[in-house]
């Protein structure tokens, strides 16, 4: 694939379109990769994000960052802020269906040496202990009325309840609870998918990780030792999941709500049906934007759950307590939100509602809204890879006010999954990978051909344009060696 003539490259890693690429463009859209992975990115996504740029109160520009590639409005990678104050607008399509759908990463101090010999049965302990898989459920039994109290609680219910510890909410995006969550905001059928799915995986690009840090993969010594990464192969746990069925249900309630006001009551014209939104002041943005704030309390419940069967297993399987093991959070970060933050556009302060969508929030040293113990090192920021690759830890920059402090959430596709199910055999693909030394537990083998390697861009090519871009900062690559997968 080219790259259109009308782009232009205003960066060594930044690319403009011009807003008389398209009538009805409000701002340029820009997108950020090196020329290799701009070349390489879906046609779609130029399409994508010139959509968002003509969208009410959108300001600044319409962003992809360099692990874009084609989703549903927005392109999956895409940022945009909206200003109410200027008419702008809430899109469950700059959000996502899996609302929150986030990143977990929990340090031990365990080497890979001691942890080597027991490989095999701690994947399989997560495996039964994690449930993956389209439609799995967990072992938490609530009440829909005890799960209407997780989704405006979020992992303080969790913790609360003995499912955590109270550190694990300072480390936290918003603490592991959006306030203003209203579960009256939410459909009966929502409660219904929904209430028995703590503390599950789900399926497609989830995954429970256990990865080791080599000496040479760190890159930045003192923000790796201020993030909990301090001795030689260290042992750590990632983990990427979300709001499953739940988040769903409420980003499609109200997507049909939506397509019924947006041009009858507000005179909003899209052109994109995929793009459907409301004035963020209005009733039916507001429900909404009440409503998406259950489904990312719901995921930080989720994945606090997640966070408490995975103490248990190392537990069990060492002998020791998790505190002893030192199973710490670096961080829990989310992607698919959209949330109120002060940014400075103009040299004007504004408060602006910043749609992330596949992306992930990335402040820079010392800004409202970081752990006391991150404030001069930045939010970590955690990228994963596939499954054979590897993942990153990262850090926001001073510099991401551009981006409004946003960067890329994983590696990216650059093929669909029906595409990657005919190259690849599921059942091939686990054998190879435990002859390299990765053993992966898979729900499905489907599943698991779908997550080959061969079907993202080079995780260490979108990390390095992230940070030749300056949005955010490598501090220590992770790499593989046991994956649930769902």
């Amino acid at each position: 694939m080219g790259i259109p003539d009308v782009i232009q490259r205003v960066g060594d890693t930044v690319w403009e379109v011009p807003i008389t690429y398209k009538p009805g463009m409000r701002v340029p859209a820009r997108i950020y990769g090196t020329e290799k992975i701009v070349r390489e990115m879906d046609e779609a996504v130029y399409d994508q994000v010139t959509n968002v740029a003509t969208l009410p109160g959108v300001t600044r520009y319409a962003m992809c960052m360099p692990d874009g590639h084609f989703g549903y409005g927005f392109p999956i990678g895409g940022v945009a802020a909206m200003d109410p104050e200027a008419g702008g607008i809430i899109s469950p399509g700059g959000i996502g269906f899996d609302i929150n759908c986030g990143m977990r990463l929990v340090t031990t101090n365990l080497t890979w040496d001691e942890v080597r010999p027991h490989l095999k049965v701690l994947v399989d302990k997560l495996y039964e202990r994690v449930p993956a898989g389209v439609g799995s459920t967990g072992f938490l039994r609530i009440s829909k009325d005890e799960f209407r109290e997780v989704v405006e609680q979020g992992a303080r219910w969790c913790v609360k309840r003995g499912f955590g510890w109270d550190e694990d909410l300072d480390l936290t995006e918003e603490c592991g609870c959006a306030p203003g969550a209203e579960s009256a905001k939410i459909s009966e059928r929502a409660i219904e998918r929904g209430f028995n799915q703590i503390g599950t995986l789900g399926s497609g690009n989830h995954y429970l990780e256990i990865q080791v840090v080599k000496k040479e993969n760190i890159f930045d010594q003192k923000l790796a030792a201020t993030y909990g990464i301090t001795i030689p192969d260290q042992v750590v746990i990632m983990f990427h999941c979300g709001s499953r069925g739940f988040g769903h249900q409420v980003a499609t309630d109200y997507l049909q709500q939506f397509l019924k006001v947006m041009e009858s009551k507000y005179r909003i014209k899209i052109l994109d049906r995929e793009l459907a939104c409301a004035p963020f002041n209005s009733p039916e943005g507001r429900a909404y934007y009440s409503a998406m704030k259950c489904g990312l309390n719901m995921s930080f419940a989720n994945r606090q759950v997640i966070l408490h069967r995975i103490r248990e297993v190392f537990s069990q399987v060492f002998g020791q307590p998790a505190e002893k093991l030192g199973m710490h959070m670096v961080y829990d970060v989310a992607h698919n939100t959209a949330k109120f933050e002060t940014h400075t556009v103009d040299g004007e302060k504004k408060k602006l509602l910043v749609h992330r969508k596949g992306a992930t929030r990335a402040f820079g040293p010392g800004m409202e809204g970081l752990p006391a113990r991150y404030k001069d090192a930045g939010q970590p920021v955690i990228i994963g890879g596939s499954m054979e690759t590897g993942s990153y830890l990262l850090a926001g920059v001073p510099s991401g006010d551009e981006t409004f402090f946003s960067t890329a959430h994983g590696s990216g596709r650059t093929m669909s999954r029906t595409k990657a199910r005919k190259m690849w055999r599921g059942e091939k693909l686990q054998r190879e990978l435990e002859h390299r030394g990765i053993y992966v537990r898979s729900a499905s083998w489907s599943g698991l051909a779908e997550e080959a390697g061969g079907a993202y861009k080079d995780i260490d090519e979108v990390v390095e344009a992230t940070e030749q871009a300056g949005i955010s900062k490598r501090v220590v690559r992770f790499v593989p060696v046991g994956n649930v997968k769902g």
